[in-house]
């Protein structure tokens, strides 16, 4: 199967483009090739989505609610089938794939519910016969970079609040995973999305990406991936004063105190660490376990790591499926030989994976470090794999202490009995989640999803805070006494 851009309700057929193939990293087979698009298909797409934008606005909020509704009742016949896609061409196992798509199905029917909210404010004016209030506006053509491991839950996120206000989008997915692209482009036009609404241009971020960025008539740029390619996209982004809303890396962890039911620790802990083959940038990297229970903890993550089973997610069996690729297979081992070399203890795993049935495929064991400084490399900087690192500390203080030092903020764990300690916890801890008794994954599409520090710069995907990024607020006065009034000036002191 060869995809192509859909562009303009189109799908538009570019012989002249290079192509490269898409790979299932479970076996190494070709499932598709995409294609390598440049800067015309991008000018191409923004000028369909600009043309389209105008008289999108125009329609009712409630009407372009529709077609949201529409695509989630889509997205929930297909879900099946697209949670088998999903699986091939990215890697994570079927239950977390059907996972992804409820996210997908959820976010359509809660930004669709905002089509009869939207809310602005009314206020008092301060002087007589006369209204005020403020409105949400769209703000144009919207440009969304997205990443190869949540393809379509992501997408949403995005895609979907910027739609229902009132703007246009140009989605470039990742050359990774194009598939899940192309099949929420199906859809698109399966349910009869205005042309030009939302636009899909496959290819690389250098050419694509870009492009993106530096075209004068995209408005909002929403990115998710590395903080490298991140803060490239902020600098080029501020050079021509867009909006920029970055989701960037994790260093997350999961404190464990002396008081805490150690079987649901561990059990948030694998979930947390290895699912997805820790690479979410919601993944447990760290584990910061109170002295008293370090011991006992780490023989029973030992001993419930050794009941996972690796292999292709497409079968219902397997706990953790492949990585995306070999450069992210040779980055994991890059770390872990950082990690013995830096005085570790490695304390299960460490190895890919190369033997039958492994040697087709991209698979890495699931790895435990212990006795780990927080100045190490590995406790510091985002792996993006299933590696995770156990400090130890005296209090929860210290515990706090080393769970702040990093330069992320995205998602923090603590499990203990204690309320006290719990909300001190939840205070204290500078991450933009906090999780209570539970791993540091598992956010739901109705609470806003971001992090602090090096993470982010301060948007939220989710929820209505995702409004703000995808809308400017306008401020509306409406003077009916009949006459000049000067406010500030004007009022009887």
């Amino acid at each position: 199967m060869k995809l192509q851009n859909f562009i303009d309700g189109k799908w538009i057929v570019n012989e002249d483009l290079q192509t490269i193939p898409v790979v299932n990293p479970a076996d190494g087979e070709q499932l598709a090739t995409v294609p390598l698009s440049t800067k015309a298909q991008v000018d191409e797409a923004v000028a369909a989505a600009k043309s389209a934008q105008k008289k999108w606005a125009l329609v009712p909020a409630p009407k372009r609610a529709e077609y949201l509704y529409e695509i989630g009742y889509k997205l929930k016949e297909k879900k099946e089938y697209l949670a088998q896609v999903l699986t091939k061409e990215m890697g994570k196992v079927i239950e977390e794939a059907r996972g992804e798509v409820q996210e997908g199905i959820d976010m359509a029917f809660y930004m669709a519910g905002e089509g009869r909210r939207l809310f602005g404010e009314t206020t008092p004016s301060e002087l007589a016969d006369k209204f005020a209030m403020s409105v949400r506006a769209p703000v144009g053509v919207v440009g969304l970079i997205t990443p190869w491991n949540f393809p379509i839950a992501i997408a949403t996120w995005k895609a979907f609040p910027a739609i229902v206000a009132g703007n246009t989008v140009v989605w470039k997915p990742s050359i990774e995973t194009p598939l899940m692209a192309y099949e929420m482009a199906k859809i698109f036009e399966e349910v009869g999305l205005p042309s030009g609404v939302a636009n899909v241009v496959f290819g690389t971020g250098t050419a694509v990406g870009t492009e993106m960025v530096k075209h004068p008539d995209v408005k909002i740029i929403s990115f998710t991936g590395s903080n490298e390619t991140g803060s490239k996209v902020a600098e080029l982004g501020g050079k021509h004063l867009k909006k920029v809303s970055l989701e960037m890396g994790g260093k997350n962890a999961v404190i464990v105190m002396d008081d805490a039911n150690l079987q649901l620790a561990v059990e948030g802990i694998v979930w947390s660490a290895f699912g997805t083959a820790g690479q979410r940038c919601t993944a447990c990297s760290r584990i910061i376990v109170h002295k008293d229970v370090k011991d006992e903890l780490e023989e029973m993550l030992v001993e419930s790591i050794s009941k996972l089973t690796i292999g292709n997610g497409l079968d219902p069996s397997i706990k953790i499926g492949p990585v995306i690729n070999r450069p992210a297979l040779e980055k994991i081992q890059h770390y872990v030989d950082i990690g013995k070399r830096e005085g570790a203890t490695l304390l299960v795993g460490g190895r890919m994976l190369t033997a039958p049935p492994f040697d087709k495929g991209f698979y890495f064991e699931p790895t435990v470090f212990t006795d780990v400084k927080n100045d190490m490399t590995i406790a510091q900087e985002e792996i993006f794999g299933p590696v995770v690192s156990i400090i130890s500390v005296d209090s929860l203080e210290e515990a706090i202490e080393v769970n702040n030092s990093v330069k992320f903020g995205l998602s923090s764990s603590i499990f203990s009995q204690d309320i006290n300690k719990l909300f001190k916890a939840q205070r204290d801890l500078d991450t933009g989640i906090v999780y209570i008794n539970a791993g540091t994954t598992g956010a739901e599409i109705h609470l806003p999803f971001g992090g602090t520090k090096g993470t982010g710069n301060g948007h939220r995907d989710s929820g209505q805070a995702a409004l703000d990024v995808y809308t400017e607020w306008k401020s509306i006065y409406v003077d009916y006494s009949g006459k000049l009034q000067r406010a500030q000036i004007d009022i009887e002191n």
